[in-house]
């Protein structure tokens, strides 16, 4: 999320204890971008289209990608999953490059020691996401993680919050005050759909438009753990 044209972060939030912690993966624990977008110029190119500008490619980070393949691209249904496939073939092989980003980890395992439930909620294919998160050594500080289906009938924000809500409820662990951490609008309203309030990191892929629906925006790891863990 860019910070030139943005007020200052809010860092004020009602003061709680958290049930349960969710968060986003591209753009909220890992810097994606570069990956993501390099693996969608390698898709335009192989088939034989323009490739987009930075700026598009960008946009393409956060929502399910298949959504952004038919509106953003104007594929239909059968080209859209054609350039998935290429898409992900490419992507496999650099997914695990992705650097975190500075502090999150320490965030991340602040939360577990304190015994407070963290559940991953990612548009990314959820066996893309484990492999992240196993390969930065992030997957032990997680109670839940969930994601995508390879089919994308689960894709949505709204649905994959739903379905982290859901297993963590399955283990018996109260998700009646839970929080969402994200970095794009997607991720608030995804999460609100669920009667969940969102904090935006300032870090990601968010532009400052995306944050008025948010519950705060934070510009530091620092802030971040101040809000959950006060």
């Amino acid at each position: 999320m860019t910070s030139e044209t943005l007020t200052p972060p809010t860092t004020t939030a009602p003061t709680r204890t958290w049930s349960a912690v969710l968060f986003d993966l591209d753009g909220t624990i890992v810097d994606s971008a570069s990956d993501i977008t390099g693996s969608l110029a390698y898709m335009f190119t192989a088939l034989d289209l323009p490739v987009p500008s930075e700026e598009v490619l960008l946009s393409y980070v956060g929502p399910p990608l298949l959504d952004s393949l038919r509106l953003t691209a104007g594929f239909d249904d059968e080209e859209a999953w054609a350039a998935l496939n290429i898409y992900r073939d490419h992507y496999a092989d650099h997914v695990l490059r992705s650097p975190v980003f500075p502090g999150v980890a320490g965030v991340l395992e602040r939360l577990h020691t304190a015994g407070i439930p963290v559940a991953l909620a990612t548009s990314k294919p959820e066996s893309m996401a484990t492999k992240v998160l196993d390969h930065q050594n992030l997957s032990q500080y997680f109670t839940v993680i969930a994601g995508a289906s390879d089919d994308e009938e689960r894709s949505t924000k709204a649905d994959v919050v739903a379905e982290a809500l859901r297993r963590l409820n399955a283990l018996g662990i109260n998700t009646e005050r839970s929080v969402m951490v994200g970095d794009r609008g997607y991720d608030t309203l995804g999460a609100l759909a669920n009667g969940v309030p969102t904090i935006l990191v300032e870090w990601g892929y968010g532009s400052p438009d995306e944050a008025a629906d948010a519950m705060a925006v934070v510009h530091s790891a620092d802030q971040l753990r101040s809000l959950l863990l006060g």
